[in-house]
């Protein structure tokens, strides 16, 4: 079993508001990082290097979606706050994008599997819905699940 991951975000302003340029500016590099990571196997990628032009939301422009797929946990979460170039955007989120919950899901899938778009805000709002469990889950769910087997 892989581990898939989605992450959504609404812009504040236009995607390509000025506001955003250093969102937009840090990306290739930080896919590029991404791409060579230990667990890394697949990341959603648009007509560009990255997934800011799919339309995960009909008519909503501003409206991002990221997803990827990693070996285990360990490795997406070694990726997604220990490397340096991803935790400096993450820890700009906030300049850039509303306040969303969910933002971010978490579900296991079978090696090989590549989960569409739809899938993935599926188990986003299966997150929502009922709270976290094995089927979709956050980082904290999956540490203390961890820690209580």
């Amino acid at each position: 079993m892989a581990i898939a991951q989605i992450n959504v975000a609404r812009f504040r302003v236009a995607k390509n508001d000025p506001a955003n340029a250093a969102f937009m500016a840090a990306l290739d590099h930080v896919n590029a990082m991404a791409d060579v990571a230990d667990g890394f196997i697949w990341r959603l990628v648009g007509d560009g290097n990255d997934a800011t032009d799919i339309a995960a939301i009909p008519d909503d422009p501003d409206f991002v979606v990221n997803m990827s797929v990693w070996r285990d946990v360990p490795a997406l979460e070694a990726f997604a706050y220990r490397q340096a170039d991803h935790r400096a955007v993450l820890t700009r989120r906030a300049e850039w994008f509303d306040p969303m919950e969910p933002s971010m899901a978490l579900w296991p899938v079978a090696d090989g599997h590549i989960p569409s778009v739809a899938e993935g805000m599926a188990m986003l709002r299966r997150l929502g819905q009922n709270g976290p469990g094995p089927e979709a889950f956050t980082f904290r769910w999956w540490r203390e699940a961890q820690r209580g087997s």
